[in-house]
C-alpha cells in the first residue's frame, strides 16, 4: 500500500555509518508515527553494507534495498530511490544524517504550506550548524555555491545539502528529466523544478559536519563545475525543453504504487537490472 513517506538513502560502502543511521531512522519514524517506508539504494558496496541492511530489513518490514546495476553514482542512486518510491511525499536524506532526521519535519511543514519541492539549508540560520565544517570547506562550498547561483539563476543559499523533500508527482517528473549521474545532480533538479515552475522552498535545518565526508572539493569540486558546464548546454540546445515536451501527457508515466508493482517497473524506471528486496 501507498505510504504518507518515503526516506531514500543512498549508500556506497556505508558499513561504519548504516547501522546507526537506520536505527535513527526507524526511532525517529515510530516516535512521531510517521507512515513511512525507508528505501536504502545501495551503489554497488563492497564492505558489507548489503548485509547490515539485510539484517534491519529482517527486522523491519519499513525497510527495503534497491541495488544499483553498478556504482553509478550518487545522484543516480537519488533517482533510482525517488522514482521508485511509494510515498505521497518522498524525500533522500544523506547517509551521515549531518541533518537529523527529526528536522525532516521541517520540510514536510513546507510540503504542507503548499511547496511541491522543499530544500534543507545550511546557511539560511547558521546558528543551527552543531559542527561546523573546516574552513577550507566552507570556502569551497561557499564558492562553488556562489558560482552555481551566477551560472545557473539558482537563488538559494544551499544547493548542495542532501537533504530535500518533494510531493511525489513532481518528484516522479523532475527525476525523470535528470541527466547528473554523480555529486552535481542537486543543481540541476533545481533548475528543473524552476524551469517547471514548481514551488521551490529553502527551509534552514540543523546540521552537523561529519569529518568522514566523501566528497572532495578539490576533486569532485572540478567535476561538479564540469557538471554545472552540461547543465547549461543542455538548457541552451533545448534538451529539456525537448524532454518536457515530450512528458506533457503526464498520465502515461510509468509509476509504481505498491511493493509489486516497484519490482515490476524497477528496469524500466531508471535502466537498472537491481532487483527490489523486502
Amino acid at each position: 500500500m501507498p505510504h504518507q513517506v518515503s526516506i531514500i538513502i543512498p549508500a556506497y560502502n556505508e558499513r561504519e555509518r548504516i547501522g546507526q543511521t537506520l536505527e535513527r531512522v526507524l526511532e525517529c519514524i515510530d516516535r512521531r508515527e510517521w507512515d513511512a517506508e525507508v528505501l536504502v539504494v545501495d551503489d554497488g558496496s563492497t564492505d558489507g553494507t548489503l548485509d547490515i541492511v539485510a539484517d534491519f530489513m529482517e527486522q523491519s518490514e519499513r525497510v527495503h534495498l534497491l541495488r544499483n546495476p553498478s556504482n553509478r553514482g550518487k545522484g543516480y542512486s537519488v533517482r533510482n530511490g525517488l522514482l521508485q518510491a511509494l510515498g505521497d511525499v518522498v524525500m533522500f536524506t544523506d547517509a551521515d544524517l549531518s541533518a537529523p532526521i527529526d528536522e525532516a519535519e521541517r520540510l514536510f511543514d513546507a510540503i504542507r504550506a503548499g511547496a511541491d519541492v522543499a530544500i534543507g539549508s545550511r546557511w539560511l540560520e547558521r546558528q543551527r550548524q552543531t559542527m561546523h565544517q573546516p574552513l577550507y570547506r566552507r570556502f569551497f562550498g561557499r564558492c562553488f555555491n556562489a558560482v552555481t547561483r551566477v551560472v545557473m539563476g539558482l537563488p538559494y543559499a544551499d544547493t548542495q545539502c542532501g537533504f530535500k523533500a518533494f510531493r511525489r508527482p513532481a518528484a516522479q517528473i523532475i527525476f525523470r528529466l535528470q541527466r547528473i549521474e554523480r555529486w552535481g545532480f542537486d543543481p540541476e533538479i533545481l533548475f528543473i523544478a524552476r524551469r517547471l515552475r514548481f514551488r521551490v522552498k529553502e527551509v534552514p535545518v540543523t546540521w552537523g559536519h561529519d569529518e568522514r565526508s566523501k566528497i572532495s572539493y578539490l576533486r569532485d569540486g572540478a567535476k561538479m563545475l564540469e557538471d554545472m558546464a552540461r547543465i547549461r548546454s543542455n538548457s541552451v540546445r533545448g534538451r529539456y525543453e525537448a524532454a518536457i515536451a515530450a512528458m506533457k501527457d503526464v498520465s502515461r508515466i510509468v509509476t509504481a504504487r505498491t511493493s509489486g508493482e516497484r519490482a515490476a517497473v524497477s528496469a524500466h524506471v531508471v535502466g537498472t537490472t537491481g532487483a527490489v528486496s523486502n
